[in-house]
Parts: structure tokens; sequence; C-alpha cells
């Protein structure tokens, strides 16, 4: 493992960052309406200068309110799933872990489809029903990969094999509940398009404030765990002999892996496999010190995510795909393939 310095790390960063400019500037021009991107960068000096915009008032709302938007969004979710798969392979040393894998944006989704269902026979304050979705998210996601650990040990050690079946098992039977939940309740059947991936609603200011403080966060504090993730790769009573405390880098993982998918599921639904298929090519770029990799795959979901849905709502314009559509359609590949590797 090479050694890890200041200006390594930003170079890579700064190199993602273009890139994800890039990938960003594309976006904003590819939809149903073609956007100039001459017309856009002078609609932006403009802004900068104190200056009336040139823009006319339709083309103005479609990259204010309606793109931009959504690529910030993409943006956050993307970079939060990437977080998260990463931790989750490196402390349960699995590399096929990832929040869809393991059922956890599952259990975030069925706990945020739980929290509407109770807010709507609930009179809350205005604060209390903001934070009252992406809650019942996080306490969703918790529990499901609590529950999935806890299946996943045999004789006080991880099972891989085990790890991953209990995963797909609590997904299978977390998707039936919610189908059921889905299907009986008219005022809900309109969310299956969301549970595929939907990165089309608009949020509220406060969520979008809650969102990427969340995000910022639950980031850093699984950051302050990434030379302990380095030294548990070896296994945990390794670990413990290095001088590792075991029992807190695995409950601040947890908390902030399950607040990042609690957080990218309520708003965005279930999309799959950015956390399995990102960190795994950030590795390959970049290597396995996660003082790297974290970041690195935050940039990585980002573009990824701003990608898959920039294709899902322009391969069938003026219709829309879901963005899970997408993200399956290469990572479902990819873990077929990975599976298939670790089992040979």
């Amino acid at each position: 493992m090479r050694p890890l310095t200041l200006q390594r790390l930003l170079l890579q960063c700064s190199v993602l960052a273009l890139i994800l400019f890039a990938v960003v500037l594309v976006a904003v021009k590819m939809g149903a309406v073609p956007v100039s991107l001459y017309g856009l960068g002078r609609d932006l000096i403009s802004v900068f200068l104190g200056q009336t915009s040139h823009l006319s008032s339709d083309y103005g709302m479609i990259v204010n309110e309606i793109r931009f938007p959504r690529i910030l969004l993409a943006i956050v979710v993307g970079a939060s799933l990437s977080v998260a798969g990463t931790s989750f392979q490196a402390l349960l040393r699995n590399p096929l872990a990832d929040p869809y894998v393991l059922g956890v944006s599952m259990g975030a989704a069925l706990g945020a489809i739980l929290a509407l269902i109770f807010e709507s026979h609930l009179a809350l304050p205005v604060w209390l029903a903001v934070l009252f979705t992406p809650l019942g998210a996080f306490l969703g996601a918790a529990g499901t990969i609590a529950a999935v650990y806890f299946l996943g040990r045999r004789e006080g050690q991880i099972d891989s094999a085990t790890l991953l079946l209990a995963g797909i098992i609590s997904s299978s039977f977390l998707s039936a509940v919610i189908i059921f939940l889905l299907t009986s309740g008219r005022e809900f059947r309109g969310m299956a398009f969301w549970l595929m991936g939907d990165l089309s609603s608009s949020l509220q200011s406060s969520l979008r404030w809650v969102l990427s403080i969340g995000f910022l966060l639950a980031t850093g504090a699984i950051y302050t765990t990434a030379a302990d993730l380095n030294l548990l790769l070896a296994g945990e009573k390794e670990a413990m002999h290095l001088g590792v405390d075991v029992r807190r880098v695995r409950l601040v993982v947890y908390i902030a892996a399950s607040i990042l998918t609690g957080l990218a599921v309520s708003v965005s639904g279930a999309i799959g496999y950015v956390g399995l298929l990102v960190p795994h090519v950030m590795r390959l770029l970049f290597g396995s010190d996660h003082r790297t990799l974290i970041p690195t795959a935050a940039f990585g979901g980002a573009i990824a995510v701003v990608i898959a849905d920039t294709l899902a709502r322009t391969v069938v314009a003026p219709s829309e795909l879901p963005v899970g559509a997408m993200t399956a359609l290469f990572g479902a590949p990819l873990f077929i393939y990975l599976l298939r590797r670790r089992m040979a």
C-alpha cells in the first residue's frame, strides 16, 4: 500500500471533481428540451456579475428549477450510497456487500413508507414532518443491517456466504412487505416507480439541508475510522491486537452508513448496485487505502448516478425510466462476475 500524501489525495479528488463537472454539464444539456451550453454559460456569468439574465423564463425554469436540483440530488444520493457500500465492504470484509444486496436499501424503503403511513394519520409540526420520513428510513436501514449482521455470524465470526444469503433473503422478505403495503393502499400505489429509483421529485429546501448536512456528518464520521478499516481487512482479532477498538468502529460505521442509506432512499427510492460497483472501480484506480477510497468513492458514486439519471430521462424521452433500472443494467452483470470469481 503506497503511503498517503495530501498532494496525492487532492490530485485524485481534483481529477474526479473535473470529471463530475463535465458530466454535470452534459446532464444539464441533455433532455427532452435541448439546452445550449453557450447560453447557460452566458447566463451564469450574468448572474455572477449581477446583470440581467439573457435567457427566457421557460429556459431558466428548466435549468434552475428542474435539472439543477435533480442533478444535485443525484450527486448526494450517489455519494451517499457509494460511501455506505465502501464502509460495509470493509467492515464485513465482503467485496459483495452493498446496501442493496444486503437488504439495507429495502429496509430503508420500508421504514420510509411506514413513516409516510403514520405521518398521514398524525398532526406533526413542520420541523418534525420534514425529519419523519428520513428518520423512518434510517431506523429501517439500521434494523435491517443489524439483523443481517447477526444472521451472518457463525461461531463468533462473519461468514461471507451466510452473510450474503441473509441479505438476499432479508431483501426478498422486505420487498414482499413493501409490495403488500403499496397494493393495499390507494394513496401508495403511485410509489412503485419511486421504489425503483426516482430523482424527479422536488424537495423542500429544508429537506435539502437535512440531506446535505446528514451526508457531510455521516461521511465525516466514517472517514474518522478509515485507518481502522484498513486494519480490519486483516480480521477482527488481528485488528484488536493492533489496538483497534472494533466495537467502536463497528458502531460508528453501522450508524453512519445506515444514516447515509436512509437519507438516500428516503428521497430517491432504492437505487441498487451503486455501492457495489463504484468502490470496486475506485480500488482498481486508486488502491484499497480507505483514507483515499472513501472520498474517491463519494465522487465516483456522484458521477455514476448523474450518468444513470441522465440516461434514464433521455433514452426514451419524453418518458422516463427508473434510475434503478439503469444502475441494475450495469451492476447486475458485475455482481454475477464478482460472485462467480469469489466462489471459484
